[in-house]
């Protein structure tokens, strides 16, 4: 049974067409991963069938009653409400059944016979649903799937204004979770996500009997819990049955195949327009070389998909640093209060240290710290002698209004527009992106943008929090090569273990200092 059905949407922003005659279909149970180079309209496909974008033609119709639940990371989180406030309302329908059971029993000692036996059938309906739905085990359900996602550790009661963006995803999950829809829309939500509660959302949804689709670049995630494939390529959508390994394989032998036969058909309309060429003006022959252009006008060309540009991440090195990168002593870090124990670390030049555990012990913070950017608790962070930094964030604000060519200026000023065209595209992105303001770029798009001004910067150590995230496997596989061959130091927050156990010399486990529960 098909539980989604899109047929023939086309879709595009201003002269840039995102999709065409794109069809799709959802059937039960399927747990479809929607793969593709970043930019090629994944999120948008998700919303066009959430209903979020209307498309430019075509279709989407879901089945009747159907509950779907999307992980909307732009949804605002009032200020004063609690972790606790947000879930509870994965359960919304059912506490107002229970204020309707409340007013149905105020009104029961007033009511005529009639009007009471129609109060008491109400409210046994009411009473099955609630009991049937577990309504009186909620917080149970609440702290089970909060626990799963580190929530519990950061504190139910806390106020949601006082939490970092990854939090803030975190809750989004967690209530999308909680509702447990028909279908999940899920958009990268491993993203802020450390390994082991990564590994709880692999658990939850394998065991997960409705449909799902996922978008991730998280290739080992993806093979653990998909079983369908649809590739966003060149505005359109093919599917592949089996996991991302198979749908590779897949892929390169449609391609092989497809360049096979581009290359016969090549072969045959330069014969055929040799043979019209050269007999088409003798009189004796002419015939046969109208036959033979009637023959050649009949061909269905076979076009060869454009060849996607592929990023280039070579960070220029600036000369070396002191022996020391940094040294703590004593330091316990925080804000309004200490996340660690006394830290006393150190590094030196030449090393490449991952900075790894669960969300919310302060790896961020730490990086902060020892940038000067917050004050610490107590303690002092001494840093060496020489040292060109250059510092990835997570996530970075841009003035609405700029686009990629004017954001990319403000850093370097001196460059002139071809330079800065070069600079970006070198990093994967195209001219429609390098012209797009910066607001309406996917994340990966984003991310590039942000690495090709720190690839751009002589450094001599890179502070990273999270690089990969959002990237596509194209650019994850280039910055791995290019932080393997970087000169400099390294110290980076990573969450992928198979990304940055082949980048670095030594990894650090923040929960071996910090005063949290883990």
């Amino acid at each position: 049974m098909s539980i989604l059905t899109v047929k023939n949407i086309n879709h595009g922003f201003g002269d840039r067409a995102i999709f065409e005659e794109v069809s799709f279909r959802l059937l039960k149970g399927e747990h479809i991963g929607l793969v593709g180079a970043n930019g090629e309209g994944k999120s948008t496909f998700m919303n066009i069938i959430t209903g979020k974008l209307q498309p430019d033609e075509g279709e989407v119709e879901w089945a009747g009653k159907v509950r779907v639940g999307y992980m909307d990371q732009h949804v605002t989180l009032e200020k004063g409400c609690t972790i606790r406030d947000i879930l509870r309302r994965a359960f919304q329908y059912l506490y107002d059944l229970e204020e309707e059971l409340l007013r149905i029993s105020d009104r029961m000692g007033e009511a005529g016979e009639k009007e009471l036996e129609k109060l008491l059938e109400d409210m046994g309906t009411i009473q099955e649903t609630l009991e049937h739905n577990n309504f009186y085990t909620i917080d149970i359900k609440i702290d089970e799937i909060a626990g799963g996602l580190g929530l519990r550790d950061v504190g139910l009661d806390k106020d949601v204004d006082d939490l970092s963006g990854g939090q803030r995803t975190k809750i989004l999950l967690a209530k999308l979770l909680l509702e447990s829809p028909d279908i999940l829309l899920l958009d990268e939500p491993t993203n802020y996500l450390d390994e082991e509660h990564i590994e709880w959302l692999k658990r939850f949804l394998n065991n997960y009997e409705n449909a799902f689709i996922l978008i991730s670049h998280e290739i080992p995630f993806l093979n653990s819990v998909i079983n369908i494939i649809y590739h966003v390529d060149q505005r359109r959508l093919t599917r592949y049955v089996g996991d991302y390994d198979n749908f590779l394989r897949l892929y390169e032998v449609n391609k092989k195949q497809l360049e096979s036969a581009y290359d016969r058909q090549q072969q045959e309309i330069d014969k055929l327009q040799d043979f019209i060429s050269r007999n088409k003006a003798r009189i004796s022959t002419t015939g046969r070389a109208k036959s033979r252009q009637k023959q050649l006008d009949k061909i269905e060309v076979i076009e060869l998909p454009q060849e996607k540009t592929k990023p280039e991440f070579n960070f220029k090195t600036a000369r070396a640093s002191g022996k020391v990168i940094f040294e703590t002593r004593d330091l316990i870090i925080g804000y309004d209060t200490p996340i660690s124990k006394p830290l006393n670390l150190y590094m030196e030049r030449g090393q490449k240290i991952a900075l790894v555990g669960a969300n919310g012990l302060g790896k961020t913070t730490l990086l902060r710290s020892l940038l000067g950017e917050i004050n610490p608790i107590s303690g002092k962070a001494i840093l060496g002698d020489y040292q060109y930094r250059g510092y990835f964030v997570q996530e970075e604000k841009v003035n609405r209004n700029d686009n990629c060519i004017e954001d990319y200026w403000k850093e370097f000023p001196i460059y002139t527009q071809y330079q800065v065209r070069a600079a970006l595209a070198k990093c994967g992105l195209t001219t429609k992106h390098i012209e797009s303001k910066v607001m309406v770029l996917s994340g990966g798009e984003q991310a590039k943008l942000r690495l090709a001004k720190l690839i751009n910067r002589e450094t001599n150590i890179l502070i990273l929090d999270e690089p990969t995230n959002h990237l596509d496997a194209d650019a994850k596989e280039e910055l791995k090569r290019a932080l393997q061959d970087y000169k400099g130091s390294i110290l980076i927050v990573c969450h992928e273990p198979e990304f940055y156990t082949q980048v670095v010399t030594e990894v650090w486990n923040c929960e071996d200092w910090t005063t949290k529960i883990v």
